[in-house]
């Protein structure tokens, strides 16, 4: 079997744990940080386990992660 290429922007983003779930960083930490409240931003800190709908697609584009 040839090798398969790593999706370049996937693997900047996603990152597998120990039992092979996908963990992403949360959304909506850019910018326009002003009108959301403390709590809010402290909680978009924290990374987050992609959803299993979405989780398989992710493996295809990271193989060797």
């Amino acid at each position: 079997m040839p090798k398969i290429k790593t999706h370049s922007s996937s693997k900047k983003r996603f990152s597998l744990t120990g039992t092979g779930k996908v963990k992403r960083a949360k959304a909506f930490k850019r910018h326009i940080l002003t009108k959301k409240t403390t709590k809010r931003t402290r909680n978009l800190r924290k990374s987050t386990i992609v959803s299993d709908a979405d989780a398989a697609t992710i493996k295809m584009l990271i193989p060797y992660k």
